[in-house]
């Protein structure tokens, strides 16, 4: 994965894939993640990418963009700022796999999880989950 990816992109053009509209009986939540694949993913607010991450659409190219963000928050945060817990529950909770895949940005993140100086019981287990399963190389 490079981080070099460009924003102006959207996730259809970043991987190829067309979906297309979403079916008829679709839910909101299906057809809003079928329109922020259109749309270029440097457009996207945290909340969106926490959408698209926690429904594992487009992490090749969208958790860099996450780290990025939570990195600039957890600098904020220790200045009295605010965190995006969902954006953070959404990243740490992705699977070992995709750490194994991708070693130095589970690095990054956890360096992003280590300036955090206050997060809610539920996303500091998740967290601890995270740190746990990151191979021994990270």
């Amino acid at each position: 994965m490079t981080r070099s990816v460009d924003r102006t992109k959207s996730l259809e053009q970043l991987d190829g894939e067309r979906w297309g509209g979403p079916p008829a009986d679709a839910t909101s939540l299906v057809r809003t993640v079928h329109e922020w694949r259109r749309r270029p993913i440097g457009s996207l607010e945290p909340h969106e990418l926490a959408r698209l991450i926690g429904q594992d659409v487009g992490l090749p190219w969208l958790l860099p963009l996450a780290v990025d963000v939570l990195r600039q928050e957890a600098e904020e945060q220790a200045a009295g700022g605010f965190l995006d817990g969902d954006l953070l529950y959404a990243v740490v909770t992705r699977g070992p796999g995709v750490w194994e895949r991708q070693p130095e940005l589970g690095r990054e993140m956890r360096d992003v999880v280590a300036m955090l100086t206050d997060v809610s019981r539920y996303v500091k287990k998740e967290i601890d989950a995270f740190l746990a399963s990151l191979p021994d190389d990270v």
